[in-house]
């Protein structure tokens, strides 16, 4: 049976680079749409549903923030941002907004290329969390979730309960295990908005969770620091039957 290509949107008012990534992408196994703008955007998301968006900043009307915040508001859409400034702000900003990587102006279409698939692996999740994703009880390390109940059970069989906020948070962690994610990813996973400027909120919320999973709130062998970048589960899931 023959593979369905991904569908893959540039955004960028440059014709050039329109033309210029479309075929670069579509030679090498995606099929590439573009828009000029917010609206042939929004135009191209009414009529289907793309594996990712590679979305320039600077834009005429919308610029490239306020589109990929209100992506982000609409759903996990994949987005990879371009920009032509070399402003450390902007990185920030687009990836405090949702963008899940970046990458600057001028760049090697190879380059781009690597970056789109490494986070199309990252978001799609192996058959195995497909169904994990689908199931009450999930395992992990010495710990099972009910997602019904919304009770933690540790390897005795001990239930616990859960408050919403602990549950949001380790539903995060079990959807993206061992995976990296940082304090404004997860603040905007569990909240659906970017987190305040310097808000640390989320730190208090990984030492709770540590300390229901029986853990050292700083040497957590199951929920680890990765220092300068977040947090990752360092535990597989599974279904359980």
């Amino acid at each position: 049976m023959t593979k369905v290509p991904d569908t893959l949107i540039v955004v960028d008012d440059d014709p050039e680079i329109r033309e210029l990534l479309v075929d670069y992408l579509e030679r090498h196994g995606f099929r590439a749409l573009a828009a000029e703008d917010a609206d042939a955007l929004y135009a191209l998301l009414d009529t289907l549903t793309p594996a990712l968006v590679v979305l320039d900043l600077m834009l005429p009307g919308q610029d490239g923030f306020a589109i990929c915040r209100r992506l982000r508001e609409q759903g996990q859409l994949p987005i990879i941002m371009l920009t032509a400034s070399d402003d450390h702000t902007d990185r920030i900003l687009g990836l405090e907004f949702g963008a899940d990587d970046y990458l600057s102006k001028p760049f090697d279409p190879r380059e781009l290329l690597a970056r789109i698939k490494a986070v199309l692996r990252r978001c799609r999740p192996s058959a195995g969390l497909a169904r994990a994703a689908e199931a009450r009880m999930v395992a992990f390390g010495d710990w099972s979730l009910d997602r019904v109940s919304r009770e933690l059970i540790d390897g005795r069989g001990k239930r616990s309960a859960l408050t919403g906020a602990d549950f949001q948070l380790l539903q995060v962690f079990l959807e993206r295990p061992e995976q990296v994610l940082s304090r404004e990813e997860l603040y905007r996973l569990t909240r659906g908005r970017p987190a305040p400027p310097l808000d640390r909120s989320m730190d208090v919320h990984v030492c709770r969770l540590r300390q229901r999973l029986g853990d050292d709130a700083q040497d957590s062998p199951l929920i680890r620091t990765v220092r300068g970048e977040g947090y990752v589960l360092a535990a597989r899931v599974a279904a359980v039957a």
